[in-house]
């Protein structure tokens, strides 16, 4: 179930929890909540943030298996590959981006994309 969540902390064990279920739509709702005050403030976190987000909705694309799917999971998941690389040590919530970032490169290697 979906909680309003604009804490980011929050929303990335949400969002964590919700990938590991299977739930790629709920995952990007969820962080997508916490992103828009941080894309609001420019904050340096936001495109890590987007990626993920972004990164979640590809696998709802190839779960929905409609037409073009593998077309349109590619497209979206290049915003993640744009910024998978801000996930770096120092980072506020370090842990949680590390541990989002493997689960999309794992959900990657499970769907050969």
């Amino acid at each position: 179930m979906l909680t309003e969540n604009h804490d980011l902390k929050g929303a990335l064990k949400e969002f964590l929890q919700l990938l590991e279920e299977e739930k790629y739509f709920d995952a990007h709702e969820t962080l997508e909540e916490a992103w828009h005050p941080l894309r609001k403030k420019n904050h340096p976190l936001k495109n890590l943030a987007k990626g993920l987000i972004n990164g979640a909705i590809c696998f709802e694309h190839l779960k929905r298996n409609r037409q073009d799917a593998l077309r349109k999971a590619t497209s979206v998941l290049k915003s993640f590959e744009r910024h998978k690389h801000l996930c770096v040590e120092g980072i506020e919530y370090y842990e949680l981006f590390n541990e989002s970032c493997q689960k999309i490169e794992n959900l990657k290697q499970l769907h050969k994309i």
